[in-house]
């Protein structure tokens, strides 16, 4: 950014940190539900550069169908993002589990133990039963069935109920180095927006490493990952690829993306769509809570007074 663009860049940003939508006097005359983001970056005078840059690697728009669309939730992504970065110490929005996403998992298997879930390990090949009314009842594994009135699964489980709707492409490499001009740093986000790479969606770049206990000392993972827009995913992915530097390995590999065409209400199944090429499960978050939502008929409340919770520690 010019000089000129940081002090444009400035006054955005202090009109979204500042903006509250119940009181009018942060508004600036703005009516964020009929205003586009697209007049927003037009009254600020933004450029196309910073625009590409506040949308997709701060707001997290996977496209740019967002600048038409009323501007509030686009305000609340940046205001999120802004106090997300003011919340931890370190300089990042992000945090990541050490011993990687697995975790998650391991988490809610001994909160969901403690509240009386069961598990079943090692159950290959499970097969969902449905009753004569095309409700689920079961789900079958090595002969055994346990009894159920609702199933949550992934596409994998009931092909039958769902739909292709994309392809990912991704690249998982195995270096030595950190990523280079990401001053060392241990793990990274690199978000390359669609019109630079003159693609229809973004392409990311995920870099963590042995500090996270997800590899052996002094080796990085980093993944590459796209909507496939061709059927040529290697060269689709070198954009983000040669950013990384010199490789020790890497592999290729594609998968199908899912949605479910089911009607929960009907068979009591609720699926969940396939990981898409995003690294930072945005959109995962997001089909999570509105699987909460249809399957318990309860908004799940995550706000937090971030000023309060600062206060307290």
């Amino acid at each position: 950014m010019g000089l000129f663009e940081k002090r444009r860049a400035r006054k955005f940003f202090i009109y979204v940190q500042d903006y509250n939508e119940s009181d009018p006097k942060t508004h600036e005359g703005l009516d964020l539900t009929r205003v586009t983001p697209r007049e927003i970056f037009a009254k600020y005078g933004l450029d196309e550069n910073t625009v590409d840059f506040i949308g997709h690697a701060l707001a997290l728009y996977r496209d740019d169908a967002y600048l038409d669309q009323p501007a509030l939730e686009f305000v609340k992504r940046v205001k999120l993002y802004a106090e997300s970065l003011a919340r931890f110490q370190g300089g990042s929005p992000y945090i990541y589990p050490l011993y990687g996403l697995g975790e998650l998992p391991q988490a809610f298997a001994r909160l969901s133990a403690v509240y009386g879930g069961t598990y079943m390990l090692s159950k290959p090949e499970c097969k969902v039963e449905f009753d004569e009314e095309g409700k689920v009842c079961g789900v079958t594994s090595d002969g055994e069935t346990a009894r159920t009135k609702k199933v949550v699964c992934d596409p994998s489980y009931l092909l039958n109920k769902v739909r292709k709707v994309g392809k990912v492409a991704r690249a998982i490499c195995i270096m030595s180095h950190p990523i280079p001009n990401t001053s060392d740093s241990q793990s990274v986000q690199i978000i390359l927006p669609q019109k630079q790479l003159g693609r229809k969606s973004d392409m990311y770049v995920f870099c963590c490493s042995y500090s996270h206990n997800v590899a052996p000392k002094g080796k990085f993972i980093a993944f590459v990952s796209a909507e496939a827009e061709t059927d040529k995913p290697q060269e689709e992915l070198q954009p983000g690829i040669s950013l990384l530097g010199p490789l020790d390995e890497v592999i290729f590999d594609t998968y199908d993306r899912y949605e479910p065409v089911n009607e929960p209400s009907l068979d009591n199944c609720y699926i969940s769509r396939s990981y898409d090429a995003t690294t930072h499960f945005e959109t995962t978050v997001q089909d999570v809570l509105a699987m909460y939502t249809a399957i318990t008929g309860k908004e799940l409340d995550l706000s937090v007074d971030l000023a309060a919770a600062s206060a307290a520690d």
